[in-house]
C-alpha cells in the first residue's frame, strides 16, 4: 500500500446520501434499502498531488470513486516515458479491472490533491447476489470507462499539438464554475504526446490570444467558442466532457 495515501474508516454510509458528486458516482440512484446492502467498510482516501493510489501489478481488492481532485491512469513505457490512458474527474470510478483481475493494470496517480471512496470488492460481490439492478450499474460504469478511454485516446492523441491542448482545456473545463484548472506543463506533455516546451508555448499563445484568461495559478477561464475552433470542433460536435 502506498504510504502517500491516507485512509479513514467510515462506520456508516449516511454521508453518501448528501455527497456532492453522488449524481455522477457509481451508485447514483441508491435507495435507503440499497444502502443497507452496502453497509460494509468503506474508507475515505486522501491522496496528495503527485501521490500514487496504486501501481500496475498491485493486488486489486477494491475499486474507487473520485469525490474531488483529478487522477491520471498511466502506462509506463520501457524507455521510462509515460502514456496517460485516461484522466478521471470527480464522480469517476477507478480500478474496475479489480472485478475480473487479481491485479491493477495501470498506475493511478493524483494530478491534484484528491479525495476518494474506497469500495471493497466484497461490496460488489454482495450486490451481484442481492441487487441485480445495482450490479448492472457497475457493468454500465465499466462500459463507460472503456468508452472514456477510447475517446481520450482519440481526442488527445490525434490532430496538431494546438488542437490537442485545446481539447484538453475543454475536457477540464468545469461548467459549474466556468473555470479550467490545468495540470503542470510536464503532465500536459505526457498526456498529449508533446514536449513540455511545446505545451508551455501553446498555453502562452492561448493566453496572448485571450483564449485563456488567467485567474490564479494554473486556473483559467476559457473563451469556449475560440477554444472549440482551435480544437477543430464545430457547434454540432460534443465537447470532450460531454462524452463522460
Amino acid at each position: 500500500m502506498n504510504h502517500s495515501v491516507s485512509y479513514t474508516f467510515r462506520p456508516d454510509l449516511a454521508r453518501c446520501r448528501d455527497c456532492g458528486v453522488r449524481k455522477f458516482a457509481l451508485f447514483n440512484n441508491m435507495t435507503d434499502e440499497d444502502f443497507k446492502l452496502v453497509h460494509m467498510p468503506v474508507e475515505d482516501v486522501s491522496l496528495p498531488r503527485r501521490g500514487t493510489l496504486y501501481n500496475a501489478g498491485d493486488m486489486a481488492q477494491s475499486i474507487f470513486t473520485l469525490r474531488s481532485g483529478l487522477i491520471k491512469l498511466v502506462h509506463y513505457l520501457p524507455d521510462g516515458g509515460q502514456r496517460v490512458v485516461r484522466l478521471v474527474r470527480p464522480g469517476g470510478t477507478i480500478g474496475l479491472e479489480a472485478l475480473v483481475s487479481e491485479c491493477f493494470t495501470h498506475h493511478a496517480e493524483a494530478i491534484q490533491d484528491s479525495a476518494l471512496c474506497r469500495i471493497p470488492i466484497a461490496v460488489i460481490e454482495k450486490l451481484d447476489r442481492e441487487s441485480p439492478r445495482l450490479h448492472k450499474q457497475v457493468l454500465n460504469r465499466w462500459h463507460q470507462a472503456v468508452m472514456d478511454s477510447d475517446n481520450w485516446l482519440t481526442q488527445m492523441s490525434t490532430g496538431t499539438a494546438r488542437e490537442r491542448v485545446a481539447r484538453l482545456c475543454l475536457f477540464l473545463n468545469d461548467p459549474e464554475t466556468g473555470t479550467c484548472q490545468l495540470p503542470g506543463r510536464e503532465d500536459i506533455g505526457a498526456m498529449l504526446g508533446i514536449t513540455t516546451e511545446t505545451a508551455s508555448r501553446i498555453i502562452a499563445d492561448f493566453r496572448r490570444a485571450d483564449l485563456l484568461a488567467f485567474l490564479s495559478r494554473n486556473v483559467f477561464r476559457l473563451d469556449l467558442d475560440g477554444i472549440r475552433e482551435v480544437a477543430g470542433l464545430d457547434e454540432t460536435d460534443p465537447l470532450p466532457d460531454e462524452t463522460r
